[in-house]
């Protein structure tokens, strides 16, 4: 419900949006846009058309402009730069944290980056740099340096006004971490039992004794999402292999990361970068696009040698010909289901050579379940259709192989592929169809064949 209505406000945010700008008014529209937050600014700009992004963009307030930049997919990210000359997107870059900072860096063109890193400060130079050295898809990568530190041999009274003398807290500060005298992590004290302790209890009494510990840099940021959604956490330290804190990763930033893990499997499945822009030009959207569907093309040409294999059968009993695409199409849809549960299995890291077994036997017993049951329903209908008891038979039983073969390939396929080094989201869905199309027609055809002819 709260998906929906959501969704209900940006379509018609979108829509006012455009009747506004139609109209020729920028006054309402700067309005309108200046009112949304960033994270809907960004989404707005990305479901309009270049022309009328372009208009938009330049009517946000400068101050959210870093923001926004980060809110938005690589391909719109690139054109909104481009847009922009170089003090405006220095001025962008200096109003982000250090870790939305490393993430905007990676599109600008050098002559900028070298501007941004002499508009820091030497302190926030090195933290970035620091944050740029670790791998993209690693926890190095997603931190945040500015953490609120404290030592362990302090009282409750010192640490508040520390916290005064400071005046502000990054923001999702849930926690302060307590550190030795070379920055070692010990642990971390919730801000509530800070705030409900006598003044002179000292700070190691009050570090909280269910902390799960600290991730490791390296950690992949797959891990880290997994992390966060066991634990529940608002915020976790980051540590390196000697157990120093270097920063901490917050849950908006582990929000992106299922965010653009969703978007990867959706797009992936149709072989589409996540990335990609809605309104991209035609010829770069084409040339993405023909790549996997030549390969598809080139797989259809399989299924369509098996149906040709079987030409004069069809010849004689037309009736094939007309059932044949009931029996692919079921494969097809019972295959798609049990490759959603594998490819999120596998995401989740559900999957492993421990339980597949399992996994795939329960799938073909499911398989033959639903084909016994479905196997007999169409034979029936096939029976009163053409009144042919043979024919019936006939695809009752190819209708039970192909599901029996969906479901192995459904399980198969993403396992193999993976084993490969290939990602299961991207190509999985093609050599399935594949799979159940010829093993579908063969086994339809094969067996119309056998006991028609």
């Amino acid at each position: 419900m709260a998906e929906s209505s959501r969704q209900d406000k940006a379509a018609r945010q979108l829509k006012l949006l455009s009747d506004a700008l139609d109209s020729g008014r920028l006054g309402p529209v700067r309005r309108m846009v200046n009112s949304l937050s960033p994270a809907e600014i960004g989404n707005l700009l990305e479901s309009l058309p270049p022309a009328k992004r372009t208009i938009v963009w330049g009517l946000v307030d400068a101050e959210d402009d870093g923001e926004v930049l980060v809110h938005v997919g690589e391909e719109v990210r690139e054109g909104l730069l481009a847009a922009m000359d170089t003090d405006e997107i220095v001025a962008a870059a200096e109003s982000l944290d250090i870790d939305d900072l490393a993430e905007l860096m990676e599109d600008l063109p050098d002559q900028v980056i070298d501007e941004v890193l002499r508009s820091m400060d030497r302190e926030n130079r090195e933290r970035l740099e620091q944050v740029l050295s670790y791998p993209e898809d690693s926890a190095g990568r997603l931190m945040n340096p500015d953490v609120v530190t404290v030592r362990a041999d302090v009282t409750v009274e010192v640490v508040l006004r520390y916290l005064r003398l400071r005046g502000e807290v990054p923001d999702n500060t849930d926690h302060l971490f307590v550190v030795g005298r070379r920055r070692q992590y010990l642990g971390r004290i919730p801000l509530t039992a800070l705030l409900l302790s006598e003044p002179g209890k000292p700070v190691n009494q009050l570090i909280d004794e269910d902390d799960q510990g600290a991730i490791a840099v390296d950690t992949l940021t797959a891990e880290v999402a997994k992390q966060f959604e066991i634990h529940d956490w608002i915020s976790a330290p980051v540590v390196d292999e000697n157990n120093t804190l270097l920063g901490r990763i917050t849950i908006d930033d582990v929000v992106d990361i299922i965010r653009e893990q969703a978007e990867h499997q959706v797009m992936s499945a149709a072989g589409l970068d996540e990335e990609e822009d809605m309104f991209s030009p035609v010829p770069r959207a084409a040339r993405r696009r023909i790549i996997w569907l030549g390969i598809n093309l080139g797989t259809a040409f399989l299924a369509a040698s098996v149906v040709g294999r079987f030409e004069a059968t069809i010849e004689q009993v037309v009736a094939l010909a007309v059932l044949m695409p009931i029996v692919a199409g079921m494969g097809g849809n019972a295959g798609t289901q049990v490759l959603a549960l594998m490819i999120r299995g596998l995401a989740l890291g559900q999957v492993s050579s421990a339980n597949v077994r399992v996994l795939l036997w329960k799938e073909f017993r499911v398989a033959l379940l639903n084909g016994l049951a479905l196997g007999a329903l169409l034979g029936f209908i096939v029976w009163l259709w053409f009144s042919n008891i043979a024919l019936s038979g006939v695809i009752f039983a190819a209708l039970v192989i192909t599901l029996c073969c969906a479901a192995i390939a459904g399980v198969a396929v993403p396992l193999a592929l993976r084993r490969m080094g290939f990602d299961p989201a991207l190509a999985s869905s093609i050599f399935l169809t594949t799979v159940t199309d010829v093993m579908g027609f063969f086994a339809f055809l094969g067996l119309g064949t056998w006991l028609l002819l």
